[in-house]
């Protein structure tokens, strides 16, 4: 996934909310949004190849989704498992204490991980060293090459990452919430962006491009966790769809 949007306590009942683009290789399979585990229930999709995930949500209401950092780190353990690791746990607290014991284990290429639920936001980047940011309530975004205006320049593609971090930046611009908008009016904003060429984040490559879009609220309410549309393939001319998990 290279774009990933995170409005955090913006809005009332829904303390998480966000929206990402998934940038992969075409020819890599991946599964649609599903129940991905029994205990805690979580919903998000797999990658077929190395089994791990790259965005989802659970029935504690924890949110997790990460980013690939454009870095020159080789990888040894699947970034998408430590994803799917963080799923299996109940706060955002359990799964940064986590992250934080398995990087100092396991060989892991560059990345950059959001965790949050009702009570905690996190960005943990990681490039060798694991740097922890808490977010303050508002809209973030994050980006191969950064979060939130602190972006680095990539040693392979100066100006790919220059370009990127424009494009992010014009993006949490543009995602401020509205005067009376609501959770649901801030994700059809965010899901309109993602697809908008204009601002440069749903990419058509040869070979490589925008596979899909996600679209995640979490609500805090005893009877509806989350709710989750997800479009399969480029958001510019695919539409979401409500994924409809067994209960």
């Amino acid at each position: 996934m290279c774009t990933l949007l995170v409005a955090w306590q913006l809005f009332p009942d829904s303390p998480v909310v966000a929206a990402a683009n998934r940038d992969e290789a075409l020819g890599r399979p991946s599964e649609p949004p599903a129940r991905f585990r029994a205990e805690p229930a979580a919903i998000a999709p797999r990658d077929s190849t190395a089994g791990g995930t790259w965005i989802g949500y659970n029935h504690e209401g924890v949110f997790v989704a990460i980013t690939n950092r454009w870095i020159d780190r080789e990888g040894g353990r699947s970034r998408g498992k430590l994803v799917a690791d963080c799923l299996a746990l109940p706060s955002a607290t359990a799964a940064i204490d986590h992250v934080r014991a398995s990087t100092s284990e396991e060989t892991y290429a560059g990345f950059n991980l959001v965790v949050a639920d009702a009570d905690r936001a996190v960005l943990l980047e990681w490039d060798g060293e694991l740097a922890v940011t808490a977010f303050d309530p508002g809209v973030h975004v994050v980006v191969n090459v950064g979060a939130d205006g602190a972006f680095f320049e990539p040693e392979a593609r100066p100006e790919v990452g220059r370009q990127q971090a424009a494009n992010a930046s014009a993006l949490r611009t543009a995602l401020e919430p509205e005067d009376g908008e609501t959770a649901s009016d801030w994700l059809d904003r965010a899901g309109e962006a993602l697809g908008d060429h204009e601002y440069g984040v749903c990419v058509h490559g040869d070979g490589f491009g925008t596979r899909s879009a996600s679209l995640i609220q979490l609500e805090d309410s005893e009877e509806v966790v989350g709710r989750y549309w997800f479009a399969d393939g480029p958001p510019c001319r695919t539409e979401f769809e409500r994924v409809e998990p067994d209960r």
